[in-house]
Order: structure tokens, then C-alpha cells, then sequence
């Protein structure tokens, strides 16, 4: 069975030496609280920049497939790039964590948002479009896999409630740059360039906080002599060979609860990333005004807000995350339902229940934590679940644009997304069983 604690923000069980996590080491010295705050601070700023980049978009996305000339196929490319971009990218977040470590990565990460949100605007074609928007993504990207890495390597023993902090940011920003996006543009002028280019200015702020941590290749964390532990990669020459963390040579594709983790990370992403980037149109299309679909796309992400802190800190009381995955996905039949039979008499209460379905990815997240006993091992997981995962869900905003385009409506694309909610059920509750990878591996 599983060795993670299932009490909330229950301290876990200490390694022996010979056994010690690097990655999950206690935290001493000086200035270790400091470092604390200073890392807390980043990752509610790096969660906040993880959508804007998305979500923006999508409030626009008529605008700018307009001044580019983008057909519906072409748009559904668009809206394909942020997972396609999470996949490529985010498998090089564990090596580059290894070689640079994993705050000196998540400042790049935040640096290269705020590069490419500042260049999206100036872009007089859609290649020049996709690139800078694949600038932003490579950077949402790595920052995406690490932020359960720093969760696990500097607050071991909080992994709910900081999961569920940095989760709650997400919501706040993705909710902000739905709801703000189309009132900023018109107050700017209607120039939908400066609406989107606004966000770099909040994407500049979150690179401050990680500029002294870029040094902090080890997370600060000490073995029980006091010396700064490893990285977590294989010990060197020096390092007694018992200190290599367990997980650091499992094969991870061999855990069935991995590949289902994987899946259910990929099909809450296919269902999250259509939302983001369709939902406002879907509306507009039934007759609801520009503004106002801005403002369910909003209030869609906005549920994230509160219950991306409870959920994580309600999955770790728990043995299995299952009742929580069924529940989710329940809201989220419903609330597609209702989009496909009247989307503009119920606008409002689809959005809140889709907002509660989207929640399954602070579960993910939290789950991802739980299931490795390990933070070498979390690492690992992360990479592989976050990776596969946006590899499924590459089709499915792709898809939707074609099927909008072909069938000449949204009863084919809705009908779609609803029922990619049901595996979506059943792979999240096998990933949600009291095991870890390393009892299968």
C-alpha cells in the first residue's frame, strides 16, 4: 500500500539516512524561512501567468482569427497549440531541473511568457502568431511540470494546501485574463493587439521573486549531517550509493496507475482546453454578446478559485480520489448537456458546472504528489503523466474546429466533449487507488 500520508498536511514518514530523499529533505539553516516565503510568493505569481496566455485568446479568438485570415480549421489549430506545446516541451522539464535546477527553470519559464506574450501582438501573420505563442507555452510548459517538483522538494509535509494555493492561483488568472481581456480592449481602444499584449506586464512581475532562488539548485534542503543534499539525480563518485533516491531508476512506464494517471491528465486537458478555447464562441454563436461570453468563460474558471484549494486538501484526506473524479465528471455530463439542448437560456449555470468538471485538474496534480513516495520520484511521474497526458489531448480542440467547421454547428462538437467525459471517469478512478509507483514498478 501506499507509504503517502492520507491525513491532511501530515508530516511524513522520515527516510532512514541510507534512504534519504534529496528531493524531500528537511528544510534547516538561517535562511530556510525566508527562502520559504520567497518560494511561496513564486509560485502564487508563476501559477497566475499558467492560462492568461490561453484564456485571452479565446475571449478574442474571433478578432484575431479575423485580422490573420484564419479559417475554423485553422483556429482549431490554434487552440491545439497549447497542449501540443505542453507535450514537447514538458519532457525536458526533468533534465533541465537536473542540470540547472528546478527554480532557475521556473524563472526562465516566466521570462520566456512574458517574451512571447510581448511578441504575439507585434506578429503580422499567423506563423509569426504560433511562434510567439509557442514561446509563451514552452515556458507555461516547464513551469507546469515543476510546480508539483517545487511543491514536493520545499514544502514535503504541506503538499495539499500548497498545491491547493498555487492551484487557486491558476483559477484567479485564468478567471482574470477570461473576464478583463474584452473590457481592457475596448478601454484601449478595441486594438485587440494591446488587450492581449497587456498581459506580458504581469508575466514581467512573476519573474522577480525566482531571481534570487536561481542558485538554489539543491532547494536548500539538507541530509541530516547539515551538507546540501543532491538534486536528485544519480550520485556522483563521491555520494554513497545508498543516497540515490529509489525512484530515480524505476521504469515508470511499466505503472498501470501511471498510464492511468496519464489518461485522466489527457482527457481533463482535452475537456479543459476546448472550454478555454471555444466555450466563448459557442455562447456568441447562441446569440449572447461578445462581453457577456467573456464573462462565463470567466466564471467557468473562476469555480476553480475556491475549489482548487479544497479539492487537493479533501483528496489527501482520503484513500482513493474516485468519489471526487466521479463527482467532477457528473457536473461536467450535465453541464454539457444543457450547452447542447440551450445554451443561452441556461448560459449561466452550465458555466458554473463546468467550472466545477474543470476542477480535475488540481486533482491530477494532487494525485501526482501522492503517488510516488518519492520526490525524485514525483519528478519523474510529473513528466510522464503531464506529457502523455497533453500528447491525448492534442486532438481534441483540433477536432472541434474541424467538426464546427464541417457540420456547420455545435451539436456534433458538445456531443464530443461530453462523452470524452465518461473515460475521463474511469481512468481517473483507477489512478485515484491508495498506491504508489514504486509498488507496481
Amino acid at each position: 500500500m501506499s507509504d503517502e500520508p492520507k491525513t491532511l498536511d501530515a508530516a511524513p514518514a522520515r527516510p532512514s539516512s541510507a534512504l534519504r530523499d534529496p528531493m524531500s529533505a528537511p528544510r534547516t539553516g538561517p535562511g530556510a524561512r525566508w527562502t520559504l516565503g520567497l518560494v511561496t510568493v513564486g509560485l502564487v505569481l508563476a501559477a497566475l501567468n499558467l492560462r492568461p496566455a490561453i484564456t485571452s485568446l479565446g475571449a478574442l479568438l474571433e478578432e484575431v482569427s479575423a485580422t490573420l485570415h484564419m479559417s475554423g480549421t485553422v483556429a482549431g489549430v490554434l487552440t491545439s497549440v497549447p497542449p501540443l506545446c505542453f507535450a514537447v516541451f514538458g519532457i525536458t522539464a526533468p533534465r533541465l531541473a537536473r542540470r540547472f535546477g528546478p527554480a532557475a527553470v521556473v524563472c526562465a519559464g516566466m521570462a520566456a511568457i512574458f517574451a512571447g506574450l510581448l511578441l504575439r501582438p507585434l506578429a503580422t501573420g499567423t506563423a509569426g502568431f504560433l511562434a510567439a505563442s509557442a514561446l509563451a507555452l514552452m515556458g507555461i510548459a516547464v513551469s507546469n511540470i515543476l510546480m508539483p517538483v517545487i511543491v514536493k522538494r520545499y514544502f514535503p509535509d504541506r503538499i495539499g494546501s500548497m498545491t491547493g494555493l498555487y492551484s487557486m492561483a491558476l483559477a484567479l488568472g485564468t478567471s482574470l485574463a477570461a473576464a478583463l481581456t474584452v473590457p481592457m480592449t475596448d478601454a484601449l481602444g478595441g486594438d485587440w493587439r494591446l488587450g492581449l499584449g497587456v498581459w506580458a506586464v504581469l508575466a514581467a512581475l512573476a519573474v522577480l521573486p525566482w531571481l534570487p532562488l536561481v542558485k538554489d539548485r539543491t532547494g536548500t534542503a539538507r541530509t541530516e549531517k547539515g551538507a546540501p543534499a543532491g538534486t536528485g539525480t544519480a550520485p556522483s563518485a563521491g555520494t554513497a550509493a545508498g543516497t540515490a533516491p529509489e525512484a530515480a531508476s524505476l521504469p515508470i512506464y511499466r505503472s498501470r496507475t501511471a498510464w492511468a494517471l496519464a489518461c485522466f491528465f489527457g482527457l481533463q486537458a482535452t475537456g479543459a482546453y476546448i472550454t478555454m478555447g471555444w466555450m466563448p464562441q459557442i455562447f456568441r454563436d447562441s446569440g449572447v454578446p461578445a462581453s457577456t461570453a467573456g464573462v462565463l468563460l470567466a466564471v467557468t474558471m473562476v469555480m476553480g478559485v475556491p475549489l482548487a484549494f479544497v479539492i487537493p486538501r479533501l483528496a489527501t484526506r482520503m484513500r482513493q480520489q474516485g468519489p471526487i473524479v466521479v463527482a467532477l465528471g457528473t457536473c461536467g455530463l450535465v453541464g454539457y448537456t444543457g450547452l447542447l439542448l440551450a445554451p443561452s437560456g441556461g448560459a449561466w449555470v452550465w458555466a458554473v458546472l463546468l467550472g466545477i468538471s474543470n476542477c480535475s485538474f488540481p486533482l491530477a496534480l494532487t494525485m501526482i504528489g501522492m503517488r510516488s513516495r518519492t520526490g525524485a520520484g514525483v519528478v519523474r511521474l510529473s513528466a510522464f503523466a503531464q506529457s502523455v497526458g497533453y500528447l491525448i489531448s492534442i486532438p481534441g480542440p483540433l477536432l472541434v474546429g474541424v467538426l464546427y467547421q464541417h457540420s456547420g454547428g455545435w451539436g456534433v462538437p458538445i456531443a464530443l466533449m461530453g462523452g470524452l467525459i465518461v473515460p475521463q471517469m474511469i481512468v481517473g478512478v483507477l489512478a485515484g487507488r491508495d498506491r504508489t509507483v514504486e509498488d507496481e514498478t
